[in-house]
This record gives structure tokens, sequence and C-alpha cells, in this order.
């Protein structure tokens, strides 16, 4: 009789047969350390997320002084237009402050220059209420206007006063050059962003080049440009003289250089709408932390969440549907180096952003080619562009020996000077320099200080039909 083993439920002796095991139990093992690597990847994937939206989000700069300084002038400023709705109205401007890794660069993008903040590239970006079109106008450095009282850095306050637009940054920075803006368009500033040259040119770097259609031979040893005719790719360094380089470049006019910002512009745009930056982390993440870098913004629009949101309405903008073009201007009388508005075209086309009417743009005509003045501007209406605030300004209305407060004695003007007798601050003079427009060419045309609407704008109505581009149009296929 085989022996009792008490406890022994086996039903069997075989010491080599094993216990079956427990399929359900090994599953949910496995499943448990599969869970806990996922966790640990989403962990970790969370952390480099956090890490790099902080690390984009730090490189952004902040304007605060700016949002200050035109707080301190609310009174003076143009109410927003009730039928603008949820548009918005940003300055756009490029800053060369000849500090830090910019100090390699002149005036025109070319070394051994002088110091000190400028700004030669200043776009009026009117993006619409329903946000399917947009507006990119270009302001002219040499444009003549009249800049309204400014706070200065050293804290005191300038006069109103008559002076070519690029002096207003810097006579009073940002803040000055948003209320020139506003002065002479009657367009209220919502935001303003300051791009930085150096950083420019890593975005360029980053999304391997931007191509640009160079109509003849280039070679400007100053600007590091030597390209021949035709389709090219630009790199970083290559792209930053070419959109700043003025003299060796067609008739040598502010018109031609600031038509060939707009087209690059439109072309880096395509570029990184295209899925090869877009949906690639590799090209992706050096765009977005040269972009970053290279960025000061106004405090509603420094976080990087802004910013993205931002983006995000102008991809929903259509390339046809952008349209690039120059503020209405023509040669300034007396001295064909500088510009004045152009009436009632320009009235028209601040009247359409003010309430968020539809601008359209007709190619621009070939421009005759001219022979550069002695400042290098074309007196078909080019513009000098390399002027600064030192720069005389020659005899023109206002600008003689009989100006209240005009040159010093060898010649070159102080930033800021007055430029004109009568009332001071330059309006009797440019007014009568500018017969078709009159008084009203800098006259704020009354709005209403409604609130914008809630629901936002419907589709802009219909505007002016003005010389310009759209981002969609390629110029090589014009060649």
């Amino acid at each position: 009789m085989a022996a009792d083993h008490p406890g022994d439920d086996s039903g069997t002796d075989d010491p080599g047969k094993r216990p079956p095991t427990s399929v359900g139990g090994g599953r949910r093992r496995f499943l448990q350390v599969l869970a806990g690597a996922l966790a640990l990847l989403l962990l970790a994937a969370g952390a480099l997320a956090w890490l790099a939206y902080r690390k984009l989000d730090g490189n952004i700069g902040t304007d605060d002084v700016t949002g200050r300084r035109l707080r301190n002038d609310e009174r003076d400023r143009p109410d927003r237009d009730a039928r603008a709705g949820q548009a918005l109205n940003i300055l756009l401007i490029g800053s060369d402050s000849r500090s830090g890794a910019n100090a390699a660069y002149g005036s025109d993008g070319t070394p051994g220059s002088d110091g000190g903040q400028h700004s030669d590239t200043t776009i009026l970006l009117h993006l619409s209420g329903d946000r399917r079109h947009a507006t990119a106008v270009s302001i002219p450095r040499d444009l003549m206007v009249i800049v309204p009282p400014c706070q200065l850095p050293g804290g005191t306050r300038s006069t109103s006063r008559l002076m070519q637009f690029n002096w207003a940054f810097e006579l009073g920075g940002p803040a000055c050059t948003i209320r020139a803006v506003e002065k002479f368009s009657g367009i209220r500033i919502d935001h303003h962003l300051i791009l930085d040259f150096t950083g420019f040119k890593k975005m360029v770097d980053a999304v391997d080049g931007v191509d640009v259609c160079v109509s003849k031979p280039i070679h400007d040893r100053d600007a590091k440009l030597d390209l021949p005719a035709g389709r090219q790719t630009l790199n970083g360094e290559q792209a930053l003289g070419y959109v700043r380089v003025r003299e060796s470049l067609g008739n040598g006019s502010d018109t031609e250089r600031m038509g060939r910002q707009q087209q690059f512009l439109a072309s880096l745009a395509r570029k990184v709408q295209s899925q090869g930056v877009l949906l690639n982390p590799a090209r992706l993440w050096p765009l977005l932390d040269a972009a970053t870098s290279a960025i000061t913004a106004d405090a509603g629009l420094s976080k990087l969440s802004s910013l993205y949101d931002l983006a995000e309405e102008l991809r929903s903008t259509p390339p046809e549907n952008l349209a690039l073009l120059t503020t209405p201007r023509r040669p300034y009388p007396g001295n064909a180096d500088r510009d004045q508005l152009v009436q009632p075209q320009a009235d028209q086309l601040f009247s359409a952003l003010r309430t968020d009417r539809l601008v359209t743009v007709s190619p621009y005509a070939p421009a005759p080619t001219a022979a550069p003045t002695a400042h290098g501007g074309s007196p078909a209406g080019g513009g000098n562009g390399g002027a600064s605030p030192s720069t005389g300004l020659g005899a023109g209305p206002g600008l003689g020996p009989g100006s209240s407060s005009g040159p010093n004695p060898d010649g070159r003007m102080t930033p800021g000077a007055n430029l004109v007798t009568g009332s001071g601050d330059g309006s009797d003079a440019l007014a009568s320099a500018s017969p078709t427009a009159g008084n009203s060419l800098f006259a704020l045309p009354g709005s209403s200080s409604g609130a914008p609407s809630a629901a936002g704008s419907a589709s802009p109505g219909t505007g002016p039909t003005l010389q310009g581009n759209t981002a969609a149009l390629d110029l090589c296929s014009m060649h």
C-alpha cells in the first residue's frame, strides 16, 4: 500500500514532472513590464518636450520698455477702428544694433561702419479678421515723415519734427518708430516684433538655404556676394548681403531693395511651409531655435505659445492671399534721395488696412534703369537708403540755411534736428512740398473707439488695387 502524503493534492509522485505554469500570470507580468517601460519613455519624452519648450520660450526677448513708453503717449495714439474686428496690425522691425555679433556689419550690411542702433527694414503686417488674407507693406526708410514727440533713452522727450523715417528708431527705439507709423497712417499698431539680422542668417541656414532669382550676375565683395545669373540657393551669409545691399544691385535704389526683401521673405515662407522642414525634427528644431533667438517682441507676443498661435494663423493664409507691396511714394522735392507719400494712393491703402478691407495687388511695371545719383539713389524715386542722422540732406523745402535748426557748421545733421521753419514740427513745409496732398497728408482720419467685435471679422470688403506681388509668385518663372 502506498504511503499517504499529507497535504499532497497533486495526484502524482513523479519527481520529474513539474506543476504547470500559469499562462495568465506570465502575460500579466509581461504587460506590467511593458507598461512600466512605456511610462518611463513617456516621462522622458515629456521631460524633453518641457525642456525644449523652456529653451525656446527663454530664447525670445521681451520688450517691456516700448510698452511703457507707448502707454505714456496713449492719449495721442489713434483709436482702433471698430470696423477692424479681430484684424491685427504687427510692425516688423529689422534691427542691426552694431553690438555683439552685429558689430561686423555696417549700415548696408558691410564691414566697418558706425555704431548705434539702426533699423533699415520696417514692414507693417496686417492680418485680416478671418485670417485668410494678409498684407505686408514695406515702409521706405528714406520716407520723410513727421515723428511725434518720443521719450528718449536718457529720459527726456523729443519734440515733433520732420525727419527721415528710419531716424525715428535711432532717436527713440521701437516706440518712436511705432508712433511715427501711427502718425502718418492712422493705424493702431497692436504688436511689434524686432528681428535681429544675425539670427536671420541662422534661420536661412537652418532650412538649408533659400532660393532667389538673380536677373544679372552679382559681384559685390563688401556684401560677400558672387553669384551668377539665374536661380540661386543662398546660405545665411549670402542672404543677409542680398536683402541688405543696395548700391551694386539694379539701379541702386531702396525701391529695388525692398522688392528683393519681399521676394526673399516670400521664398523663405514657402520653404518653411514645405514638408521637408515642418515634418523633419532635425531641420525644424534648428529653425525654431534660430527664429526664437532672433526675436524680441512686446509682452503680448513674447511667449512661445503666442508666437505659435500667430504662426498657425499665418499658415492658414494661402500664399496667393498674402499681398506684398511698398508704401506709395515718390521723390521728395529738393532731394531725390528722399521720399514722400503719394496721394491719394497712400490714404487709400491705410484706410483699407484700418477698416480691414482687402488690398489687391497687380504686378509691378518694369522700372527703367537710371544712372545713380551722387548718393547712389535713383532719380526715378530711389532713395539712398544708406543715410543716417549724420548725413547732410542738401537743399530742399525747409532744409536750407533759413531753417530754425538745421545742419551743423560742417554740413552734418544731428540726430533729430528740427529740419524746418514755421510751426517747428515740419507739417507746413511737408504739406507745401506735396501739393496734391495738402495738409491731409499726415492728418489722422477720424476713427471710432469702439471695441473690436468678439465674433471676429467676416471676409474683408473690397479695397484698393495697388502695385505689388503676392507670396505665391515665383519671380524666377518670369525671367
